[in-house]
Formats: C-alpha cells, structure tokens, sequence
C-alpha cells in the first residue's frame, strides 16, 4: 500500500532524462549488509555488481576510482578501522567526538566530491554538502524551518534554537521561555546517541537517555546503551548535559507524540526522488522510540486509522517537503511525529541514511530496488550537465586538494 501522495521530482527529473546507468559507483564499507542489499537490487534490475570505493580508501587519501555514472555515497557507520579513521574514540561506545568526527567525515566527503568531479561522466547521487548539513541538526532544523517546514520549536523567542554551554545555562532558558521539558541532542550525533529527555517541575528534574553515565574519579564518561534510564538527581543530570554540551547540543522543545496502547508513536518515512515510499512506525515506552533500543514496529495502517486520511495525507506531503530541502540527493530518510491530539505533525530529523528498514516494501521494492528504479529511470539531481554534478559551490565547499 503506498503510503500516501507522491512528488513530482521524478516526473521533472525525466526531463533531464539519460540512459540507464550501466555500473554505480558507491561508497560504502564492503561486505556491510547496506552494500549488499544495493548490491543485490541492482542485479535485480540487471545492472553489473556496483563499482565499490572503500570508505577506508577515502580516509586514508587513497587515489579513488570513481566510474563514469552515478555514485552513491552510504553510511560509513558499523566499521571499528573506519570509526578510528574518522577520529572517534578508542570506545566506539563512549558519547564524545562527534564535532571532530563530523568534520573529518566533511573533508572525506570533499574528497568523494572531488574525485567525482575529475571523472568525465560521473555524478553525485547524493550531495556531500547536504550529507553534511543533515549530520548537523542545528543546520538541519533551521534549514527545515526557514522551508516552512513543521518542525519542534527551539527554545527561542522566534522558535530558533538557543547555543547552551551548560546544564545551568540550559535551565535559565527553559525558565525564561517557561518550557519545562525538552528535548537535548548532540549537534552532530545519530541513532539516538547521548539524546535525553528532559522534564523539570520546580526543583525536581528528570532525564531519559540511552547513555549511560559512568563516573571516573573527578569527571564522567557517557557510554551509549541499549537500556533506556532515568536520572532524577540533579548531579547527575548536570552532569549529562554539561558532558554533552562540552561538544555541542541542540536543543528543542518537547512536543508530546502520539499514543497508541500506551506506546508513544513516531514514523520514519523515506523519500525518494521525491516520493514518500517506505514508512515505518515505532512505538515506544519512552521517549526513544529508535528500534535499536528494543522498541516495537507498529502497524502502520493502525497509525493512519488514528489520524485520519487528510491527516496522513498532510504528513506524507510534509514529508516530501522536507526532502525537497535536499535537492540534490535522491533518498532522505524523514523521521515525522504527530502530536498527541493527532491533529498535528512535525519533522523531528533528517537522515542522509535513512534507507536501512529491513522487510519494508513499497509497491515489491525494497528500499534500495526504489533507488535503483529511480535511477534507471532517469532520476539525476539538477546540474548534473555539468562535469561536477553540481549546480554552483556551496559557500562553505571545501577546495580539491592539489
């Protein structure tokens, strides 16, 4: 069943129509299960094994081959030599690092860009500097709201996000802005990593996070956890945010998400070529609803009884609005929350690689035979007449090295 109305993105991008990719090009860490399920649509289109560039080979400044044709550039996530490459801690479950390891992976990602753009024919399936700004969720969020797009409100008089430094700080704007529960997000984290709920009732105080807070001698270290807890001494939740604060945050009201039998419900909706295709809904007991942490998939057709066809409809095109802030990349992965009077809906995140649900189809296409599909039809993203794939440079595009 599809999941609601389509863009038009595809229909404009045939257009701009090409011949069907012969090979891809993607980068990606091989032997992953993501590769191998691109791997395994694309020969189900009858297209060769796609041409691999090793995320290691990219941080290591290897010279890359890039083929003539698109390439797609995937998560470099769940590899321990890629963790260390991009910086990342010797732990690969502490919570730390993520502005160092989010600007190295800015310059892996230039170097990807610029490899494409010394290849004749080659071209850019998803563009590095939007990667970039969806792993940045303060960018993300303005970027999302300026589009008009519905979305938490930040702290700010003008629903704006407010830079804290601190757990002190951070409790002096919720006073001021009489916002007692919000939520806390590492500017440059993933998959729920050192995000905490934070609820406040005079001087009681309570956060729930998946970190788990260890502490070592004078200081604390955060780990990520697949348990979700509860702190409710304030030395201890000071302690949370101060820690994450220390490598930057963004902060967003908490908006209460729909209930389903007492399980708080939230979709993840992926976009492609500007169509919502793939959706998942997961409930949960707590305010993560990510189903790393042992949440339940919910029925998704329970969840459009509830708000209703116009509502779902609004959401889906919501949803396709959101990506749309992407031009250039062919799939986001949107994650959508209606509120708790099921009238209304917001867009909590953008995933550059949101792709990965497993047992989801749409129309008897898993998520990666959509992309392929879209790609033999013809899908490219405006500019790709040009060698570099791209329409002009981004003001904070990184120079080629020479």
């Amino acid at each position: 069943m599809s999941p609601g109305p389509s863009g038009t993105a595809l229909d404009r991008h045939r257009n701009n129509r090409a011949p069907a990719p012969t090979t891809i090009t993607v980068v990606a860490n091989p032997g992953h299960r993501r590769l191998v399920g691109f791997a395994a649509a694309a020969r189900a289109a009858g297209l060769p094994a796609p041409n691999v560039v090793p995320w290691q080979d990219v941080l290591r400044g290897t010279r890359l081959a890039v083929a003539a044709g698109p390439v797609r550039i995937d998560s470099p996530g769940e590899d321990p030599a890629v963790h260390a490459l991009l910086g990342g801690p010797a732990d690969p479950h502490r919570v730390e690092g993520g502005a160092v390891r989010h600007a190295a992976f800015r310059r892996a990602l230039e170097r990807v860009r610029c490899a494409v753009a010394s290849t004749p024919g080659a071209w850019l399936v998803n563009d590095p500097d939007e990667i970039a700004v969806m792993f940045d969720k303060p960018r993300a969020h303005e970027r999302l709201r300026d589009a008009g797009v519905p979305v938490p409100p930040g702290l700010g008089t003008d629903g704006r996000g407010v830079a804290v430094r601190s757990y002190a700080e951070l409790r002096d704007v919720m006073r001021g802005s009489r916002h007692p529960r919000v939520f806390v997000k590492p500017a440059h984290g993933s998959s729920a990593s050192g995000v905490l709920a934070l609820e406040t009732s005079g001087a009681r105080v309570q956060a729930t996070t998946s970190a788990e807070l260890v502490r070592t001698g004078p200081g604390v270290t955060l780990f990520n956890s697949l348990r979700v807890r509860r702190y409710r001494t304030e030395a201890d939740v000071a302690a949370l945010v101060d820690t994450l604060c220390a490598d930057g945050v963004h902060v967003e009201t908490w908006l209460p998400k729909l209930t389903l039998d007492g399980l708080a419900v939230d979709l993840r909706v992926l976009v492609v070529a500007g169509r919502a295709t793939h959706v998942v809904a997961r409930g949960s007991r707590s305010p993560m609803t990510n189903l790393h942490l042992g949440n339940a998939r919910v029925d998704v057709d329970v969840v459009r009884r509830a708000v209703g066809s116009t509502g779902w409809d609004e959401a889906m095109a919501t949803c396709v609005r959101a990506a749309g802030c992407f031009p250039r990349t062919l799939h986001v992965g949107v994650d959508l929350l209606f509120s708790v009077d099921r009238r209304r809906h917001a867009v909590g995140e953008v995933n550059a690689f949101g792709d990965l649900l497993p047992g989801v189809l749409h129309r008897g296409r898993d998520t990666w035979g959509e992309q392929v599909r879209a790609l033999v039809e013809g899908w490219r993203p405006p500019g790709t007449s040009r060698p570099a794939g791209r329409e002009a440079p981004d003001e904070d595009q990184l120079p080629c090295p020479t």
